[in-house]
């Protein structure tokens, strides 16, 4: 028995032996595949630096053990994926593995790139795409193999390192949706294999680098949204491989390169927003393989061409936001691929076809400046059709429509489209939509938020969106002033430390045609998402009877957070109200029952002063001595009786410190006269003369010089802050000018500057002005320059030699003894205002006015001293 005992006990040690060995040889023998020791520990140290532990389960066996590193949340978009090339070693059983590709895709990693993915050597891709990294690109990614870089949707930021040109094998290199910024460096054009270049959604500067015209196996590449600049170099036509070419919404300018034409493997071309001048259609005719064509707003004044109905893969045209003119080629129906075709707001002058507002089946909106077109949605600025009557607008963008503080918000539920013109049911508004998702055709036109806004208004929870272009159009609105209230609420990001909240939406805002928001961007003027803000504008003119609210995307943002295709405008609701009475409007009967009870009112009150002795009626006791300012009206005009009555009318309410007192009015026989407070301010004589040309005010002789004469001395007053005719330095000095010729010789002319702005002023700014000043007052007409002259040396185009005048040149003294002597009559007309007759100025040689009297004739308006004999109201 024991002998048996003891072979039992061989045996189930042998069994539990071969057991093992079995495992062994499964896992390690002859079909083993494991990654090195010392790739085990690299990927360690990157699953520690990134806090992969829910993802990542790292042994030697983790490329062939299904809980290593592979998982999957969303297919495509969110996952961890480790894909590893496994071979045997030479004369051994084991498969040794190494790692290929790593996909760390939409898990909201933070921190920034490890350093130890370079020392991975076999690692041919790596993408990061939609995660919170930040930080760059680190150059020890240079020490592996990659074909594929891609870090699209995080927040890395600075410039691009120069040292991208060691990653001579890149393929692929995707950094779009970040916040890299400055220029391209010239480095990328030694990456000769590069195959894509996606560099949209950042804040590059600069030109496209000369090095990338050896970029020849280019067949991808994008920079929309960036800040790149000046022209579209004509290099592009080297990369005759491209299969897709976006420029969207960059800084660079036009024409389009003629080189355009070579790039025949081209089946997406996307170029919108382009400055400079205006440009041709670009020649596209070898282009046959073209499916998407997008050439908006590119300041094209031109026909669209004939060629375009040989272009017949077209599914999407987009030609919006030109100056096209012509005709529409009735070619372009050969095009039966074509899904949508946008070619609104340009300036076609002929329409050959009669189109329902109501069923476009393009969009054609405000496309025609013929006035003969008969829809009227067809036409600039969408005319009303009949009279006005509208002068308020509510609308729930997006939404169901609701009740908010009294106001009603109409419904906006209609899903839009590519091409879409809608008008509301109350035919009180409507609105245009322009464009495809980019990457995404199928996301809605509208969308809605289940989160509540920390007590906003319901309407902030719907929206309506555009990918280029969304206009809405108030209709028949009565002109005025108008109060426009435009509600955004960004409800499609995040307010976390995930990837949903990078989105960067921006879009222009235009009202009636005027930009007044550039690069808008809803959260950063909200502080966060899911917030509801209120954009005012007190002040909104509507001449015609359109109110136009424009929303477009210049291509600027982000377009792939959280996933491709959200970017352009949303708006939640419009708020319209009008900044006038809208019942200030009177029926005929009513205005002339008001115009008569007014006259009978007046008349019996004028008839009552008379016959109490006020008007003339009775003896009229002798006046106190007060001096007082009397207008005297004319007696044979409608308009002067009209205007006695309603002068005693309006002044007699009124009662301000800040306006002069009507003492009483006379009406004797034919004289219409009003009697007012007197209050001094000198005579118009003495304001006149600190501001006229010598040969004018000497001889009456008038030229266009002293026009450029006045002007000297309004320049001079401006630059000193001081009055020509009440300042006086010294004694010998009359006025202010006589002080800035002494000046101009002593060099001290920057003692005339306003000493107020201290040292707050551009010196050469300030001398070219009393430069100016000194030459514009000349006492020679002859040496004055001409006015134009003058607003080119303002605008600093030619220079400012500005003359010495010496004191002595000038004939002074008469223009001198004639100002003492102006000055002396207003003194003497002021003490004779007490005299009963009133007292008429000295004239002297030249065009003066009575200093006692102003008006524009002798009938009207004349404002005398008068010592009253009538009794006063």
């Amino acid at each position: 028995m024991g002998f048996v005992f003891c072979t039992n006990k061989i045996i189930a040690v042998f069994v539990f032996g071969f057991l093992v060995l079995d495992a062994f040889f499964s896992g390690f023998g002859s079909n083993a595949q494991l990654l090195p020791e010392d790739e085990v520990q690299i990927l360690q140290t990157i699953s520690r630096k990134l806090q992969l532990s829910g993802y990542w389960n790292i042994s030697r066996s983790s490329c062939t053990d299904s809980n290593g590193f592979n998982k999957t949340i969303v297919p495509k978009d969110v996952l961890s994926n480790v894909a590893c090339d496994c071979s045997p070693e030479n004369g051994s059983t084991i498969s040794i593995c190494h790692v290929k590709t790593i996909e760390l895709k939409g898990l909201n990693l933070v921190g920034v790139i490890p350093e130890e993915f370079g020392s991975l050597t076999h690692l041919e891709e790596l993408d990061l795409t939609r995660n919170y990294l930040n930080g760059s690109i680190p150059l020890s990614l240079s020490r592996a193999p990659l074909r594929v870089l891609s870090a699209l949707g995080n927040r890395f930021s600075g410039s691009i390192p120069s040292g991208i040109g060691e990653f001579t094998m890149l393929r692929e290199l995707v950094l779009e949706n970040n916040l890299f910024d400055g220029p391209l460096p010239p480095e990328i054009g030694r990456l000769s294999n590069l195959e894509r270049l996606l560099l949209s959604a950042n804040n590059f500067t600069g030109p496209i680098p000369e090095t990338f015209v050896n970029l020849l196996n280019l067949t991808d590449f994008r920079i929309d949204g960036t800040r790149i600049s000046e022209k579209i170099p004509e290099f592009i036509g080297n990369w005759t491989k491209l299969d897709r070419l976006d420029m969207q919404g960059t800084s660079m300018e036009g024409p389009f390169p003629s080189s355009i034409s070579n790039l025949k493997n081209l089946t997406e071309l996307r170029i919108s927003d382009l400055g400079g001048p205006n440009t041709t259609f670009p020649d596209l005719r070898q282009l046959k393989l073209l499916k998407e064509l997008v050439l908006r707003n590119c300041l094209i004044n031109d026909e669209i061409p004939k060629y375009i109905q040989e272009l017949t893969n077209l599914k999407t045209l987009d030609l919006s936001f030109n100056k096209l003119t012509g005709e529409i080629p009735k070619e372009m129906e050969t095009l039966t691929k074509l899904d949508f075709l946008d070619v609104s707001y340009n300036n076609f002058t002929d329409s050959t076809q009669q189109l329902s507002c109501s069923s476009l089946p393009v969009n054609l909106i405000s496309s025609y400046k013929d006035s003969e077109v008969q829809s009227w949605c067809l036409k600039k600025d969408l005319p009303c059709a009949t009279k006005p009557k509208h002068h308020s607008l509510f609308i729930d963008c997006g939404g169901p429509g609701m009740d908010v503080d009294g106001n009603k918000y109409e419904l906006d539920l209609n899903q839009g489209g590519p091409a879409s013109f809608f008008t509301s049911p109350s035919e009180k508004w409507a609105y245009s939509s322009t464009g495809v998702f980019v990457g995404n055709e199928n996301l809605p036109y509208i969308t809605s938020t289940n989160s509540s806004l920390n007590g906003a208004s319901k309407f902030y929870e719907t929206a309506r969106l555009a990918p280029q272009s969304l206009k809405y159009y108030g209709l028949c609105l009565r002109e005025g002033s108008y109060k426009v209230q435009l509600h955004f609420a960004e409800i499609m990001f995040f307010n976390d430390q995930s990837f949903s909240s990078l989105g960067r939406r921006i879009f222009d805002i235009s009202i009636q045609g005027s930009l007044l928001r550039k690069d808008f961007n809803i959260m950063e003027k909200a502080g966060g998402a899911q917030k509801g803000i209120t954009e005012t504008f007190d002040n909104v003119l509507v001449k015609g009877s359109t109110l136009e609210i424009h929303l477009y995307w210049a291509g600027k943002g982000t377009n792939a957070i959280p996933e491709r295709g959200v970017y352009g405008p949303l708006i939640s609701a419009i708020t319209v109200t009008p900044n006038f009475s809208v019942n200030s409007g009177l029926s005929v009967g009513a205005i002339i029952g008001i115009v008569a009870a007014s006259c009978v009112v007046v008349a019996c009150i004028l008839l009552g002063l008379r016959m109490k002795g006020y008007l003339g009626g009775k003896d009229l006791d002798d006046p106190d001595g007060r001096v007082v300012a009397v207008k005297q009206l004319s007696s044979k005009s409608k308009q002067g009786n009209r205007e006695f009555v309603n002068e005693i009318g309006m002044i007699s309410a009124l009662q301000h410190p800040n306006l002069v007192r009507l003492y009483g009015c006379c009406i004797e026989g034919n004289q219409l006269l009003l009697v007012y407070e007197y209050l001094e301010n000198n005579s118009l004589a003495r304001a006149l003369f600190g501001y006229m040309a010598p040969e004018y005010a000497m001889r009456g002789y008038l030229t266009d010089k002293a026009d450029v004469y006045s002007f000297g001395v309004v320049a001079l007053e401006i630059v000193s802050g001081k009055s020509n005719t009440n300042y006086r330095p010294k004694e010998e000095f009359v006025y202010l000018l006589d002080w800035a010729y002494v000046q101009q010789e002593q060099g001290n002319l920057l003692d005339l500057v306003d000493p107020s702005l201290g040292s707050k002023y551009s010196t050469d700014e300030a001398l070219r002005m009393l430069h100016l000043a000194l030459l514009c007052t000349n006492p020679s007409p002859t040496l004055r320059p001409p006015m134009s002259s003058v607003v080119s040396m303002l605008e600093g185009k030619i220079p400012v030699q500005a003359p010495l005048v010496k004191q002595s040149t000038m004939d002074q003294d008469a223009r001198f003894r004639a100002f003492e002597k102006l000055t002396h009559d207003s003194i003497t007309d002021m003490s004779g205002y007490s005299q009963e007759s009133h007292h008429v100025g000295t004239s002297m040689d030249g065009p003066w006015i009575d200093s006692s009297v102003s008006g524009q004739s002798k009938d009207e308006s004349t404002v005398l001293q008068h010592n009253s004999s009538t009794k006063l109201l």
